[in-house]
């Protein structure tokens, strides 16, 4: 894993490669982020930006959404998948808002947690973006990109997002999320982009390990008179 400082002058790059670098969810109020949230899971953002506009036109406000049946939450919320689980715990979510915390999110995170269909990266996602509490939400682009560029080890997400916060400043938490995502969406796939990524090769243990191991694998190897020869 790489020293706290090489850490920070590679996120520091990667942040200039992406200004201006934020969730990609629509929302106005860290309600409709929270909700957009749960809706991402197994889903799109863009699939997820489509559905929200009518969703939270008719259901703006936890108070609202705690009134809404199950069948019509189903049918705005059907092409995010898993709807059905989805709408339960949306149900859930702002039943307790009103209950334990007056219909507002709480900036916390015990509290955004117990509620349903919160995890960790969900209430990092809300604390960090609409709540303006330090938070680095941990994805699937996150946990693969801070592997292979070698900012963290392992495949436990809080783990990997206790690594991350060590090494960043919390004002930088939710910064760095953002763009090691987009990293991962736009070059650093499952399937890496490698010629396209604008890190330098010394920047990403994939690429010495894999890519140029590669490449000294496939050079033709000398033969014996040919390296005596080159001794001469």
């Amino acid at each position: 894993m790489r020293s706290v400082s090489a850490a920070r002058r590679i996120l520091r790059k990667l942040t200039e490669l992406y200004p201006g670098a934020t969730t990609e969810l629509h929302y106005r109020t860290p309600f409709e982020l929270l909700v957009a949230t749960i809706l991402s899971a197994q889903s799109t953002d863009a699939r997820v930006n489509l559905v929200t506009p009518a969703l939270f036109k008719r259901y703006p406000t936890s108070e609202a959404l705690v009134h809404a049946k199950a069948s019509e939450l189903e049918r705005l919320i059907v092409s995010t998948g898993f709807f059905r689980q989805k709408s339960k715990a949306l149900l859930g979510l702002a039943a307790l808002l009103v209950e334990r915390h007056n219909g507002e999110v709480p900036a916390d995170m015990a509290a955004l947690t117990a509620l349903p269909g919160v995890g960790r990266k969900t209430a990092n996602v809300v604390l960090g973006h609409a709540l303006g509490v330090p938070g680095l939400p941990v994805d699937r682009h996150v946990l693969r990109v801070a592997n292979r560029i070698g900012l963290a080890e392992g495949d436990d997400p809080v783990e990997v997002e206790s690594q991350l916060c060590g090494v960043m400043p919390p004002e930088l938490w939710t910064l760095t999320s953002d763009v090691l995502i987009l990293h991962g969406r736009r070059v650093c796939r499952p399937k890496p982009e490698c010629e396209r990524c604008p890190l330098p090769p010394d920047d990403c243990a994939y690429f010495a390990a894999v890519v140029d191991g590669a490449r000294a694998d496939a050079r033709p190897k000398a033969t014996s008179k040919a390296r005596k020869a080159a001794r001469r």
